[in-house]
């Protein structure tokens, strides 16, 4: 929808003494209940609980609770599978205060697995040097925990939800300051003012034709702020799911990686083992090694299928409720056939760039959760890592923004950013996957970025455009194969670990 729709008098306005949080997923309530008494006012795309990826994720929650476990080693694995790229501080923040986060949820009421003695029941995922991934009934940990953090937000008195309502400018001070947003509701837009604003509008998968994640997830708060002049980081890295499931639905249904720490195989269509061939990890190895080996055999006609019948057989209905009931509504039974799977565009390791407290280039800005970059998963994010980061990282930037002192300065006038129609955002969505998946070269990359200034010509600059500039002019810059990103004319890693970063909304300053 353009500006234009919007004449004078439909916009109102709202003096808010207090939060506003743009994002309903488990970093935005995470950072709302951390904000309190409040008020706090929470913008959801749609339903709480729906319109993030949070509520999707199941492998669970990685954390250091077992006997043999302890920080200090989940931190190495973290660093170890970010590819050079990850914050050591930060990934020793982000382990150190994992149990409390995790503790905290557990006092809220997420219903982990227990094992008998009352220990939390933790699964093995790749690249984990120990079984440390906390689940619910196999795979409903995302919905089970926010489901009990929805609970506890809407039972706090000083937090306010807006559904079916999104941000469509960041709104600033003549310093740069963010002084609140554009929010439009309702038909209607409405200029919310607040002594901070924090940013928690998830990742860009919904910007990818083959996606895990729900489609209102398509990078819109990383190009609103990009577009204020917001510092981006490491846009380029987006890690792909090996294991979509391979239905042609869109968004694709998650065959979670704890199937392969069952000990489920990845087999091509005569059944063959086919891991073994590329890493001698086999299934376990890192989501980025899997995804290449997946993307190739299914290029060179082998196909690929995720062979679960051995390791979970008849357990199936019990252990995999959400995988089985994919399965079983695709007409596919996992106890008796292989599942079809892909590569899939699952989560953005980049984003705005933030100190260890959320607070990002922009003084009131701040961000927690995918849309962030807080320096913990690199060029790689560690399987299950990104619940955690967006309990411990979303806390943390409440209390910051809460404390936030704002002065009392005029804001400038916005109109809200152009919309993207949807046969454009179809074709965008095309471009991505074809040149910007996983696999990539500067032909391709070249070919999406021309497509990107032909549809901002057309439409406007779209926030989730400007998303996708970022991603594909950070693509460019690395000329190198690091972590998730691989460029076929630049296959080697280079010695040096740097990352990318815009200093300007114009995205046109990259030091790589």
């Amino acid at each position: 929808m353009a500006a234009a729709s919007f004449p004078s008098d439909l916009t109102d306005h709202l003096e808010l003494d207090g939060i506003l949080v743009l994002g309903a997923g488990l970093a935005g309530l995470s950072a709302a209940l951390a904000a309190g008494p409040g008020p706090v006012l929470v913008i959801s795309a749609g339903p709480v609980g729906d319109a993030c990826s949070s509520a999707w994720a199941q492998g669970g929650v990685a954390v250091a609770m077992g006997a043999d476990d302890s920080p200090a080693l989940h931190a190495q694995d973290t660093v170890a599978a970010g590819a050079g790229l990850v914050l050591a501080d930060r990934a020793a923040l982000l382990t150190e205060e994992g149990p409390g986060a995790v503790a905290e949820l557990i006092d809220l009421g997420a219903p982990f697995d227990t094992e008998p003695d009352g220990r939390l029941a933790q699964s093995l995922e790749a690249a984990h040097s120990r079984a440390r991934v906390a689940r619910v009934k196999g795979d409903q940990a995302g919905r089970a925990i926010m489901q009990a953090v929805i609970a506890a937000v809407e039972t706090s008195p000083g937090i306010t939800i807006w559904s079916e309502a999104r941000a469509r400018r960041l709104l600033q001070d003549r310093a740069g300051r963010v002084r609140g947003a554009l929010i439009e509701r309702g038909g209607r837009l409405i200029s919310v003012r607040a002594r901070a604003v924090v940013l928690a509008t998830g990742g860009l998968g919904g910007l990818y034709a083959e996606t895990t994640t729900p489609a209102a997830v398509r990078g819109e708060g990383l190009g609103l702020a990009a577009q204020a002049g917001a510092v981006i980081v490491d846009a380029e890295f987006v890690q792909f799911h090996p294991t979509a499931m391979d239905f042609g639905v869109d968004p694709a249904p998650l065959a979670t990686e704890a199937l392969r720490g069952e000990g489920a195989r990845l087999v091509d269509r005569n059944g063959r083992p086919f891991m073994p061939d590329h890493d001698p990890r086999g299934e376990l190895a890192p989501r980025d090694v899997v995804a290449r080996a997946i993307h190739r055999q299914r290029r060179t006609g082998g196909g690929a299928f995720l062979d679960c019948r051995e390791a979970v057989g008849d357990h199936f209905p019990d252990a995999f409720p959400g995988v089985f009931a994919a399965c079983m509504a695709h007409g596919l039974d996992p106890r008796i056939s292989p599942i079809p799977v892909a590569p899939a565009a699952h989560y953005h390791m980049g984003g705005v760039e933030t100190d260890a407290d959320g607070a990002t280039s922009l003084p009131g800005l701040y961000a927690a959760g995918e849309c962030a970059s807080t320096g913990v998963h690199g060029a790689n994010r560690l399987a299950s890592n990104s619940l955690l980061e967006a309990a411990v990282f979303g806390r943390r930037a409440g209390r910051a923004a809460a404390a936030f002192v704002s002065p009392a300065t005029a804001v400038i006038a916005a109109e809200p950013a152009p919309d993207l129609p949807d046969a454009a955002l179809a074709e965008l969505r095309t471009s991505l996957s074809r040149e910007a998946g996983v696999e990539r070269s500067a032909e391709g990359l070249s070919r999406v970025l021309a497509l990107i200034d032909d549809l901002a010509r057309r439409h406007g600059e779209a926030p989730t455009l400007t998303a996708a500039r970022l991603l594909v002019t950070g693509a460019l810059a690395r000329r190198e194969s690091r972590g998730a990103h691989f460029r076929t004319d630049y296959p080697d890693m280079a010695n040096d670990a740097r990352h990318t970063r815009t200093r300007s909304g114009s995205v046109d300053r990259i030091d790589a």
